[in-house]
C-alpha cells in the first residue's frame, strides 16, 4: 500500500496541511457565516413568533376580561330588572289587596245594615206578633178581649226590661 509507505510521509503530510488550512478557510468565510446567518434568521423568527404569542395571549386577556365585565354586567342588569319587577308586582297586589279589602269593608257594611234593618223588621214583627199573642191569650185566660193599646203596652214594658 503507498500510503502506508514511509518515504511519503512528508508529501502526504504536507498535502494534509494544505487541504485542512484550505478546508478551514472554506469553512471560515462561506459555510459558517451561512450557517451563522441560518441560525440567526431562525432565532429571530423565534423570537417573533414569541412575541406574537405573548400580543395574542395579552389580547385574549383583554378580551377574556370584557367578556366577564360583559357579563357581570348582564347579570346585575337582569337582577336590577328583576328586582324591579319584583317590587313593581308587590306594590300591584298590595294596591289590589287595598282594593279588595275596601270592597269588602264596604260589602261587610252593607251586610250589616241590611242585618240591623232585618232585626228592626223582624224585632217589630216580634212585637206586633207578641201583641196579637197577649191579645188573645188574655182573651182566652179573662174570658173577655183586652184594648190593643194595653197589650202593646204590656209587651213594651216587658221588651224593655230585657233590654236593660
Amino acid at each position: 500500500m503507498p500510503q502506508l509507505d514511509p518515504s511519503t510521509f512528508a508529501p502526504q503530510l504536507f498535502w494534509l496541511l494544505v487541504t485542512f488550512v484550505l478546508l478551514y478557510l472554506a469553512m471560515w468565510k462561506i459555510a459558517l457565516p451561512k450557517i451563522g446567518s441560518i441560525l440567526q434568521d431562525r432565532q429571530e423568527r423565534i423570537d417573533d413568533d414569541l412575541e406574537k404569542a405573548e400580543k395574542l395571549k395579552k389580547d385574549a386577556e383583554d378580551v377574556r376580561e370584557a367578556y366577564e365585565k360583559t357579563v357581570a354586567e348582564g347579570r346585575n342588569k337582569a337582577q336590577e330588572t328583576i328586582r324591579v319587577a319584583s317590587e313593581k308586582m308587590a306594590a300591584e297586589a298590595a294596591a289590589q289587596h287595598a282594593a279588595l279589602t275596601e270592597k269588602l269593608n264596604a260589602q261587610t257594611s252593607e251586610a250589616e245594615a241590611r242585618i240591623n234593618a232585618a232585626k228592626e223588621q223582624a224585632m217589630a214583627n216580634i212585637r206586633t206578633v207578641a201583641t196579637d199573642v197577649t191579645q188573645a191569650a188574655a182573651g182566652k185566660l179573662i174570658g173577655r178581649d183586652i184594648s190593643e193599646a194595653d197589650a202593646e203596652k204590656a209587651v213594651a214594658s216587658i221588651l224593655d226590661e230585657e233590654r236593660h
